[in-house]
């Protein structure tokens, strides 16, 4: 009997390339057109932030934290807020926590309907695209008129927030949430119901919830594979804990958790309905008050160089928990040291059961369907001929520092 040798070939896709929004490389082991073995490897968007905050005061660390990522601009100061409020126990408005909760549901609007439309994108509907961000285009209108800013939004300020919403500015925002009520049917259609889009994403990408739970994914990613984790329920903060929310999963459309595409799918647009629904409650609900603990910026700034410990903040941004912690030593206005996880950090680690066994066809929606930014996975990883290493942060604190006196001269 003729012995036949099975032949797989490792193929490179990345940094660059036109499937990718960002930066990141794979290395794919192919059998024939289906995918054996993955590996991820990150570093290529290292831009030194923590770094940069150890010459700023926490007021201007806020404008440096919006900056880890345009489309989570309001979810990262948020988080870095509520660590330095942990470390400096401030108490926060009443009336503020409803406000920050309309801001961040809003971008989570405009997070997921950006995403659904890159999705559509990465499996051929460009029509699809221009449909959706056609909607986002309206809820980044409702977050210029709320904030000032389409993008950056300078929004959310330690001990509260910087604008207020005044009667007058209800109309606009009722507006605004009944145009999305009205077009999310038209969205979820195209999605949902759509045969071509069912095949190319129904059974592809699968996450089981074990290895969601093993992996750590966090956000859509893991809520899709049945995995009821989030820190607005579970970790109630902001005015959560007033409001009738529930831990979202495809089951409560579909009555089943596959853990594909297409639950991904399922799970961003549940969650899009809902943050409409939130900020409806917030506007009902919100009572009447102050919007920051200290509005005199020298006064907060004189007490929050006298603290000296440590906080830590956690959001539920977009893609997933944000967590910013903070340390003070109580002599510097400056923190002492500022570390940022962002949630694709954790979700990259999935990304390899869910590309095994796919065809090479399918790793852009797969890849896309985690909704993965890599300017916020500051991390670096170094191969050396056959050895690999990770450095530490002294040793990228070191280069960093030289590369900048290096600038200098």
């Amino acid at each position: 009997m003729k012995q036949t040798t099975k032949t797989s070939y490792h193929i490179p896709v990345g940094p660059i390339h036109p499937a990718l929004k960002e930066p990141v490389f794979f290395e794919f082991e192919i059998d024939g057109e289906r995918i054996v073995d993955v590996n991820v490897k990150l570093g290529h968007v290292h831009r030194g932030i923590e770094w940069a905050s150890r010459k700023r005061n926490p007021i201007q660390i806020l404008y440096l934290a919006e900056r880890i990522c345009g489309i989570c601009s309001y979810c990262h100061p948020a988080a870095f807020a509520l660590a330095v409020e942990d470390a400096a126990d401030i108490q926060v408005p009443e009336r503020a926590e409803y406000l920050r909760v309309i801001q961040g549901e809003l971008e989570r609007i405009c997070s997921h309907i950006l995403w659904a439309g890159v999705a559509a994108h990465e499996i051929g509907f460009d029509t699809v695209l221009y449909l959706t961000w056609q909607m986002r285009e309206k809820a980044l209108d409702l977050t210029e008129y709320l904030t000032g800013n389409r993008v950056t939004k300078a929004i959310i300020m330690i001990g509260g927030i910087r604008r207020d919403i005044t009667k007058d500015m209800l109309p606009k925002i009722q507006d605004a949430l009944k145009y999305f009520k009205d077009n999310f049917e038209k969205i979820r259609h195209i999605f949902l119901d759509d045969k071509t889009v069912m095949m190319r994403s129904q059974g592809c990408g699968i996450l089981t919830k074990d290895d969601a739970l093993k992996l750590c994914a966090v956000g859509p990613t893991t809520r899709a594979s049945g995995v009821k984790k989030d820190v607005r329920v579970d970790q109630s903060y902001f005015a959560y804990g007033d409001l009738d929310i529930d831990c979202m999963t495809p089951d409560k459309l579909t009555g089943e958790v596959n853990g594909d595409v297409y639950d991904r799918i399922i799970q961003r647009l549940l969650e899009v309905k809902q943050s409409i629904d939130l900020i409806e409650q917030c506007v009902d609900r919100m009572p009447a008050g102050d919007i920051v603990s200290e509005p005199k910026i020298a006064k907060l700034l004189a007490q929050l160089k006298r603290v000296n410990g440590e906080g830590v903040g956690r959001h539920e941004a977009p893609r997933g928990e944000v967590i910013h912690y903070v340390k003070f030593d109580g002599e510097n206005e400056s923190p002492y040291t500022w570390k940022v996880r962002a949630p694709t950090y954790n979700n990259i680690l999935p990304w390899i059961p869910m590309l095994k066994g796919e065809q090479i066809a399918d790793i852009p929606i797969v890849a896309a369907s985690t909704d993965p930014c890599m300017s916020c996975t500051n991390r670096v990883a170094i191969t050396l001929g056959s050895k690999k290493y990770e450095m530490d942060k002294e040793e990228l604190h070191r280069l960093s520092v030289e590369k900048t006196r290096r600038l200098m001269k």
